[in-house]
């Protein structure tokens, strides 16, 4: 068999480290760090509903200036880019203040994003796509002052489709807004310890899901360094289904195989039979998709490959392949969390469980059509 390799997706969320970090300061919001303009706003401007909303909302409560008409001058010219349109502008400015700000606002206090949130968000129509790796960028973090979203242009098609929402834009705004935070305030160096020796800058885009969970990382972008590992587990347990977190961790507690050359990777395989039950012949790895479980009365828990039988015509018996990594990944993975947890709380007085529940809840009861109205609504 030919042996390959599935990109399902790989996500570059990148923090550009600030050139300079300013000291910490319990200072109340100063004037404005933008330079005086005209602030009158064109009622017969096309734009004039958006425009007036993210004054209101942004500018003059949280002195952050909302960008969406893309200026070239605020990106990166090494990247073929495009503005975002009009309507996903409005449906990423709703969402933002409704996932992320108000958020923010109900949890830790009015106040703390008027001293410690982002001061520039540009929302970018394309991502910007690193055509050597097959990887996209579709959020940055800069300096402890901007966060740039990408691929706002994409918003439309994945509306309806809350996992898509969750991967592209639901958990980049909060990936991007702890490396706004730990960019401030240092987290723990223990952190970085848990995992060391297992990290892979250059190739995490070729890692399996299953091989990283399974070596303590929640995501495979979560394996390239340690600042993203940071962001990741923080910004994956805000925003992933109780569901979703378990699959996760049920992921980490696995052992995955490579299969032989001819396979395709790794991320597939972690369990296995024998042809016809014949222990003396090779395995074949399965794919936990094509895995399903029944449960004796007596609590017993038999395994099959789905919809397969043998040359007998009995379904296939599967087994756990053997973690031989020597990592208990879930464990590892909740250790992070845990550092996360205590770091939020003693550095920012933030409840990281309560701030899950409050983005959990709000995640999965939105109405776009009713928060466009926000913006729609205004006379």
């Amino acid at each position: 068999m030919k042996k390959i390799q599935y990109y399902i997706s790989a996500f570059l969320l990148v923090a550009v480290a600030a050139m300079s970090l300013s000291s910490c300061s319990e200072d109340k919001l100063g004037p404005t760090i933008f330079p005086d303009v005209d602030e009158t706003l064109d009622p017969s401007s096309y734009t004039y509903k958006l425009d007036k909303f993210l004054n209101e909302n942004y500018l003059k409560k949280y002195n952050l200036t909302f960008l969406y008409k893309m200026p070239d001058i605020s990106t990166n010219m090494n990247y073929n880019l495009v503005p975002a349109t009009y309507e996903n502008s409005i449906d990423l400015a709703v969402l933002c203040k409704y996932l992320w700000f108000d958020v923010y606002d109900k949890v830790a206090g009015e106040d703390f994003l008027k001293n410690y949130g982002p001061r520039i968000i540009l929302l970018i129509g394309s991502p910007a796509y690193n055509p050597t790796s097959g990887t996209e960028i579709v959020g940055l973090a800069e300096g402890g002052i901007k966060v740039s979203l990408f691929k706002v242009n994409e918003l439309s098609r994945f509306l309806n489709n809350y996992y898509m929402m969750n991967e592209y834009y639901f958990k980049t705004m909060h990936h991007e807004f702890a490396h706004i935070l730990h960019q401030t305030k240092t987290y723990p160096n223990e952190f970085n310890t848990i995992s060391i020796g297992h990290y892979d800058s250059n190739n995490w885009q070729d890692r399996s899901v299953g091989q990283v969970n399974s070596l303590g990382f929640v995501t495979t972008y979560a394996s390239s360094e340690f600042r993203e590992d940071f962001a990741e587990t923080i910004a994956n347990y805000i925003v992933q289904t109780e569901d979703d977190w378990n699959h996760i961790l049920d992921l980490a507690s696995r052992g995955w195989a490579s299969g032989d050359e001819d396979d395709v990777t790794s991320e597939f395989y972690c369990y296995y039979y024998y042809p016809n039950n014949d222990a003396t012949q090779d395995l074949v790895y399965v794919s936990e998709y094509n895995v399903f479980t029944e449960v004796d009365e007596d609590g017993t828990v038999h395994k099959y490959w789905r919809n397969n039988t043998d040359d007998s015509g009995n379904r296939i018996v599967v087994y756990d392949v053997e973690d031989k990594d020597g990592i208990n990944g879930a464990e590892a993975i909740l250790q992070k969390v845990q550092i996360a947890r205590e770091w939020l709380k003693t550095a920012w007085n933030v409840d990281l469980d309560e701030l899950r529940n409050e983005v959990q809840t709000r995640q999965s009861n939105y109405d776009i059509n009713e928060l466009r109205k926000m913006v729609t609504e205004i006379q």
